[in-house]
């Protein structure tokens, strides 16, 4: 009977010990798929696009000026 209360306090004080917490997941790594040069290389068109508008945006606002 003594040992009664003792059994019962043990899982009490089991509980309330400190526990390291668990570490954060690490983000996943991302994978190389066949699309990744495909996109890059789209990326790159894009860019290249975008070069050549603002050329052309130039070019026609010297014409512009020019003219008057």
């Amino acid at each position: 009977m003594n040992y009664l209360p003792l059994l019962l306090c043990l899982p009490l004080l089991a509980a309330c010990s400190d526990k390291p917490s668990p570490s954060p997941p690490k983000p996943p790594v991302p994978v190389s798929t066949p699309f990744d040069t495909l996109r890059a290389s789209e990326q790159r068109a894009r860019d290249v696009q975008k070069t050549v508008d603002a050329a052309a945006a130039k070019q026609r606002q010297q014409i512009d000026d020019a003219s008057r």
